[in-house]
């Protein structure tokens, strides 16, 4: 089957994906007729959890469209915030997040995570049966066609990762109510009741607790709260004036 060339025009977000020789303006590209655009488009190198709006000679047309020939393609970003429809906002982080992951449960954010690296498939069908939005830097995985839902994490740095997530998802913040280390939810906890996972000083000097519902662990302000706590104001400042500057 002769080759079908179509103009493609990708959104300036998105060519950190295309190879540099095609990410100045529209490239190019030779299809067989009957590829649907979406694997076009990751045929180019852009995960299609990172594509907002397809628009064909002005119409917007689906992932499934066959692409003709002569046809101009502008590929759009997801537009922010992005809505994830059909189950309650929650994520999935692979190994390879688990600072982020600890910020977003800080924040109260349903967030699983995975400390052992499960492989591609475990992880995209955890994300199927659990209905969470899968974070990564794999592309290879966000390709996965089983994922229920899944973005691309740009940065290599845990603030601004949690800046854009913010900004991507607009999740509600309910700061304080998850454990960092399991996710689970925390309660009011006396000192009698968290008193044999205490040191001594630590009995001496706090009387305010809490303890995670699943895993047990306690919670108290320790010396590292005022930089968590700094994590949760920026958070939130953020949250009311636009993206997050963490």
């Amino acid at each position: 089957m002769s080759a079908t060339e179509i103009h493609v025009e990708v959104a300036p977000g998105l060519r950190l994906f295309v190879p540099p020789a095609r990410r100045a303006g529209a490239t190019v590209l030779g299809t067989d007729g009957v590829s649907t655009l979406g694997h076009v488009i990751e045929s180019l190198g852009v995960p299609l959890t990172e594509v907002g709006a397809l628009v064909v000679d002005g119409r917007e047309v689906p992932a499934s469209h066959i692409p003709k020939a002569g046809e101009t393609v502008r590929v759009r970003a997801v537009e922010r915030p992005q809505r994830v429809p059909g189950a309650p906002l929650r994520f999935l982080l692979d190994v390879h997040l688990g600072t982020l992951a600890r910020r977003l449960r800080l924040l109260g954010v349903d967030t699983a995570y995975e400390s052992t690296d499960i492989g591609d498939a475990a992880l995209a069908a955890r994300s199927a049966a659990e209905k969470r939005v899968m974070l990564s830097r794999d592309r290879g995985l966000l390709r996965r066609r089983e994922l229920w839902a899944g973005a691309f994490v740009y940065s290599t740095r845990p603030d601004d990762q949690l800046a854009d997530v913010l900004d991507r998802f607009a999740p509600d913040l309910r700061p304080w109510t998850r454990c960092t280390a399991c996710n689970g939810l925390l309660r009011s906890a006396t000192k009698e009741e968290v008193a044999d996972r205490l040191e001594g000083g630590t009995r001496r000097t706090y009387d305010v607790f809490a303890q995670c519902t699943e895993c047990a662990r306690a919670y108290w302000k320790g010396a590292h709260h005022e930089q968590l706590e700094a994590i949760v104001a920026r958070a939130l400042a953020g949250r009311s004036q636009g993206p997050a500057e963490v």
